[in-house]
């Protein structure tokens, strides 16, 4: 029930936004479009915990601005290490555990992986991702866990 809600909120939210128009006419075409695309995500069964993952929402802040800041780093990282020209590139390939439970901590902790330049998640199972870096030292970042840890804080 409280993902049906979040979504209503959403919907109704977005439309509010892009409409502009608040007479009663516009309004209630709003709430009957926002009532259709409720019942027809119900009836396709897709307003579940994954769709709608309200239950992330109190720690996502705090994880966007560490990843943010870890964006950062590994871009000035790449920088340099484009500047220095090849002898400071060690592509490598390693398979990392995943500790995540859900399929979207899964999801998460692979395109945090993405998102940080240097490194891409090639490969995704439910135990395990492999990961391409730039460097050894970006396989050794992801190594020490932090971003794993920090996924599997986002989850709880």
């Amino acid at each position: 029930m409280k993902h049906t809600f979040s979504i209503s909120a959403l919907l109704a939210t977005i439309w509010l936004a892009n409409s502009g128009h608040y007479t009663a006419l516009l309004l209630s075409f709003g709430a009957v479009s926002v009532a259709l695309v409720v019942w027809l995500s119900h009836r396709m069964d897709v307003v579940d915990h994954e769709s709608q993952p309200i239950h992330l929402t109190r720690n996502i802040p705090r994880y966007y601005c560490w990843l943010a800041v870890q964006i950062v780093i590994s871009n000035i990282d790449v920088v340099k290490r484009v500047w220095t020209g090849n002898s400071s590139i060690s592509p490598g390939f390693k398979r990392f555990p995943v500790s995540q439970e859900t399929d979207i901590g899964r999801v998460i902790y692979a395109n945090s992986i993405n998102l940080t330049p240097g490194t891409i998640a090639v490969e995704l199972s439910d135990n395990e991702v492999l990961v391409h870096a730039l460097t050894q030292a970006n396989l050794n970042d992801l190594d020490t866990g932090e971003m794993a840890r920090r996924v599997d804080l986002l989850e709880k």
